[in-house]
């Protein structure tokens, strides 16, 4: 058993937290009101990420007492010893190192190079694979590689389950002013099997690749579905008379449409991809991890070798920030205190994440497993339970969209939700309406949003606009709801890396705080080792059915009845 980890709530700065925390009436008019700096005292810079974060219910004791917090239970050291490769997933014995796929070749790097650990060059073997990557992908993009009948490949499909997919696809969605003319990519995740039904029903096996992406080569649905592609393709080229229909013309077939990233060679080749086109990642890398490392094939293939070590290039960029920037304007350590502050003291429950970027339509549905599959624990790294709530829900939508849903719960609900706004000066496509510019229309209303957010409306200033008193209750806005507001130049492949790698530090300093381990996931086991146990009375076997719970029996009776 490791050592307990500190215990946060027995420092003094805690205890004044607390008390600040009893019956604290934040009021952002009137401290913007008395505080001609607060916008620039409280707006910092990562990398080309401009962050304000003086919208928040924070004063200048309250943060004192959070940078105390974060002293105490040295989020410095066990930064450094994360990027060191010490095993601070304790569950697993495992080494932290999604820092170590973005560090450069060259240059001076802390730690410094060669970065070994467990007896690993892990410096050699990750630009190893990066240059295998960038061979494989220019070989795509240039025609080289082809299908089994010489045609050039037009649309990659990514098979993966949670980070394996979960990733990619933000990224892509994210990047697609950079994919390259000609090529697509989509993402098969869901064992559902409409999803790759839908996904592959109007290609074309001949200009088809398929990426599978499983460490073990062993996940459930990714296998599956690797199966029925391998299926659809074969199927797909016999009917057009490409292949013949014999094995050895089968796997030729597989080893020109298939790749994998893998380390499980031997189940690799038993699929019919060559070992020589799998490419590896390590045991030091989490699922949720793992976009910057051989899962982002799909993606060096579609923006190219050059778009993603400029991907790379952003995540190291806030990674060097959170290293090195003093703890006072350390932006992933500031943004991860306030979650603290928030879900500790003031009882929030969940986090809001709001693009005003389309591009970034998937962003919010990869912090959810980025953020509660590492923070949502109930016992310490020491297997001790936790000492206070851990984790929040997070979710979000693009604006303008969400203001037409779900924002009037954020404006005049009763629940506490902080937000992060996030937005880009730049748009890829600037387009005019008339003579109106539609990025700025978008843009006034990111920053209204905030403005509302912080400052409401009140009973005064409804009844100035001759409202009448019978309504006028409904139409007041409380105001100081809090939001922090992310602004970059553009959606280029850096800021989209620097983006993902601020949200992953904000997690690794919530953990750190919380003393939990944010780097092992068996909470999402059980349900898959049942799923293996119900399977056969799913199929009809009488003593599995007979086994289970009266609900799951009646359930699984009800669905036989109703499957034709």
């Amino acid at each position: 058993m490791t050592a307990a980890p500190i215990d946060p709530t027995t420092s003094a700065a805690w205890a004044a937290l607390e008390g600040i925390a009893d019956g604290f009436s934040p009021d952002l008019r009137g401290w913007f009101a008395d505080d001609a700096s607060r916008a620039e005292r409280w707006t910092f810079q990562a990398a080309d990420l401009t962050v304000d974060l003086s919208k928040n219910l924070v004063t200048e004791e309250i943060l004192g007492h959070l940078l105390e917090v974060a002293r105490t239970v040295d989020v410095p050291g066990r930064y450094a010893a994360m990027i060191a490769g010490e095993h601070i997933n304790v569950t697993e014995d495992r080494a932290v190192l999604h820092t170590a796929l973005r560090r450069p070749a060259e240059g001076s790097l802390e730690p410094a190079a060669p970065l070994t650990v467990d007896g690993q060059d892990v410096d050699h073997d990750v630009h190893e694979v990066l240059d295998r990557i960038a061979t494989f992908a220019t070989s795509v993009r240039d025609g080289s590689w082809t299908g089994v009948t010489g045609k050039r490949v037009e649309t990659v499909v990514n098979i993966g389950i949670g980070g394996s997919d979960l990733g990619p696809v933000m990224v892509y969605e994210a990047l697609k002013p950079y994919v390259q003319a000609g090529l697509t990519a989509r993402f098969v995740s869901n064992i559902d099997p409409s999803d790759i039904y839908e996904k592959t029903a109007d290609l074309d096996p001949e200009t088809t690749l398929f990426i599978v992406a499983s460490k073990t080569f062993g996940t459930l649905e990714t296998l599956t579905n690797a199966r029925l592609a391998r299926e659809w393709l074969w199927k797909g080229l016999l009917a057009a008379g490409a292949i013949e229909d014999t094995d050895d013309s089968k796997r030729d077939a597989v080893s020109k449409h298939f790749v994998a990233v893998s380390t499980a060679l031997d189940k690799v080749a038993a699929f019919g991809i060559d070992p020589a086109n799998a490419f590896g990642f390590w045991d030091w890398v989490g699922g949720r991890y793992s976009v910057d490392s051989a899962i982002g094939t799909s993606i060096a293939i579609t923006i190219g070798p050059d778009g993603f070590a400029d991907f790379l290039a952003g995540f190291h960029a806030v990674d060097e920030h959170m290293r090195t920037a003093p703890l006072e304007s350390n932006v992933p350590v500031l943004m991860g205190l306030l979650n603290i502050w928030y879900t500790n003291f003031l009882g929030a429950q969940s986090h809001a994440v709001l693009p005003y970027a389309q591009y970034l339509h998937r962003f919010a549905a990869y912090l959810q497993q980025l953020t509660m599959e590492s923070n949502g624990k109930s016992v310490r790294s020491d297997g001790s339970p936790v000492v206070t709530d851990t984790g929040e829900v997070f979710w979000g939508e693009p604006g303008t969209n969400g203001q037409h849903a779900f924002y009037q719960l954020i404006h005049q609900g009763t629940r506490l939700i902080p937000a992060d706004f996030i937005a880009v000066a730049n748009p890829a496509h600037a387009l005019e309406d008339g003579d109106v510019d539609v990025h700025g229309l978008f843009m006034a209303n990111y920053f209204a949003q905030t403005k509302a957010l912080a400052f409401g409306k009140t009973a005064e200033e409804v009844r100035a606009e001759g409202t009448a008193e019978s309504v006028g209750p409904a139409r007041v806005f409380s105001g100081n709801r809090p939001t922090t507001s992310i602004l970059a130049p553009s959606l280029t492949p850096s800021v989209v890396g620097q983006l993902i790698a601020l949200y992953e530090h904000i997690v690794f300093v919530q953990g750190t705080v919380w003393g939990i381990d944010s780097f092992d996931q068996w909470g999402v086991e059980l349900g898959k080792q049942l799923a293996l146990q119900v399977a056969p009375a799913v199929d009809g076997d009488r003593e599995a059915l007979d086994a289970q719970d009266a609900s799951t029996r009646a359930l699984i009776a009800k669905y036989l009845e109703l499957r034709q």
